[in-house]
């Protein structure tokens, strides 16, 4: 920090103006020197918007004394080389953005690093012009620090459910080899995988929502989604965002979907079949509702089978309860045609 002898003008003009300044605001300062928040006071004639007061709260979150805080730019705790957005959401914050609300990481005078929430308002004279500006900062150290803990168990967890699931297919495939024919192994492994793919991105976004689209991605890539080659399928619909259970379940569904389209459908002669999916989400009173339609074209005639298998008896029974919604399968004559009806959640900016 700088010597009292290298001190700028506008620095000691700024710490000039303090006493000035308390005697000003009288009772407002008083109240935000005995706060426990951390606040700061700028002058907002200077570019650099100067800090002309520090409560004892701010002097001790920022590990500065008084007088090396005094007279310093506003951004004089960031680290170095600053951050251009951070920058930026400061300046815009000064300059009157309604959200002046924002999180940012700061330097202590030791370089330890610490997390605070800073709302920036604006303190207007008689005449109605901006004369300094006011700083509250919430120190949100301890906040971080849990979400790092948290983040850190939950990929923990996340690997562990992995291995587990790695350990629960090996331990099938080789109970059931030999004990059962090749199309249960290869049916029950796949399932197994798609389980996996489901964990998989929903531990990288750290088990909240994800976008139905993403679902379908991962699913379905195996069965030529995205092949440049030969377009097999049709995606279209609303973006909206699923909780976990209903993209686990979804995930299940689109594989069992996708299984039988390879043995029996649109997908298991060449290139000549087609998978449309399209899907339209609407709010409701009830709340926001999606329909989605796979619809397969160009395969086989399709004949109702004659008994429904697990994969049918899981689409229409389990998979349906658990969506919390309808789900309908139909046979018909030109391809098979699943219909979802299910509660969703919108995007924000649709």
């Amino acid at each position: 920090m700088p010597s009292e002898e290298n001190k700028s003008k506008e620095q000691k003009a700024a710490e000039s103006e303090v006493e000035g300044f308390r005697k000003e605001l009288g009772p407002f300062v008083v109240a935000a020197e005995t706060t426990r928040m951390a606040m700061v006071f700028t002058d907002a004639k200077e570019a650099n918007h100067p800090i002309i007061f520090a409560n004892d709260s701010f002097l001790s979150l920022a590990g500065y004394d008084r007088e090396e805080a005094l007279g310093q730019s506003f951004d004089f705790l960031m680290g170095r080389p600053a951050d251009p957005e951070a920058l930026a959401q400061i300046e815009a914050a000064f300059a009157g953005r309604p959200e002046s609300e924002f999180e940012l990481c700061f330097r202590r005078k030791d370089g330890s690093m610490f997390w605070a929430a800073a709302f920036i308002n604006p303190i207007l004279d008689k005449t109605g012009d901006v004369v300094q500006h006011f700083a509250s900062f919430v120190d949100l150290s301890k906040h971080k620090q849990e979400e790092d803990r948290l983040r850190f168990l939950l990929g923990e967890l996340n690997h562990r459910t992995q291995n587990t699931l790695a350990t629960v297919q090996a331990i099938a495939v080789q109970t059931l080899r030999g004990a059962a024919n090749e199309e249960v192994v290869d049916a029950f492994e796949g399932r197994i995988m798609a389980l996996s793919k489901a964990h998989s991105l929903l531990g990288r976004k750290h088990w909240e929502t994800v976008g139905l689209r993403d679902v379908i991605d991962q699913i379905l890539q195996p069965f030529g989604l995205n092949d440049l080659r030969v377009a097999r399928f049709s995606v279209e619909g609303d973006p909206v965002r699923l909780q976990p259970k209903a993209a686990l379940t979804l995930a299940m569904l689109f594989h069992e979907l996708a299984t039988n389209a390879a043995k029996h459908g649109a997908l298991s002669n060449g290139a000549a079949g087609k998978i449309d999916i399209a899907w339209q989400a609407d709010p409701t009173p009830q709340g926001d509702r999606m329909r989605l339609r796979w619809q397969e074209s160009g395969g086989p005639p399709v004949t109702p089978p004659g008994r429904k298998g697990f994969g049918s008896r899981l689409i229409e029974g389990g998979l349906a309860q658990d969506l919390g919604g309808e789900v309908r399968l139909d046979y018909e004559p030109l391809g098979v045609v699943c219909q979802i009806i299910i509660p969703v959640r919108l995007e924000v900016g649709r």
